[in-house]
């Protein structure tokens, strides 16, 4: 029972963050260990920011978004 409440939570993250526009840094660090095992991996914060800066700033400061 518990085990199927987890697993409904962590979906529930997900979806909210795919819904958000906030890519998973957990994907992120697997994809890392996986493809690039030479490279550094950067801080959740470091990843978190340029996540933002992508979104927010990507058409030079104009905020992209359909609202």
């Amino acid at each position: 029972m518990f085990k199927k409440i987890k697993n409904v939570m962590v979906y529930r993250k997900q979806f909210l963050s795919l819904l958000v526009g906030v890519p998973s840094y957990e994907i992120y660090m697997e994809h890392m260990h996986s493809h690039h095992p030479d490279e550094s991996i950067k801080s959740r914060k470091e990843f978190f920011c340029e996540a933002q800066e992508a979104r927010y700033n990507a058409k030079g400061g104009k905020v992209s978004r359909c609202c």
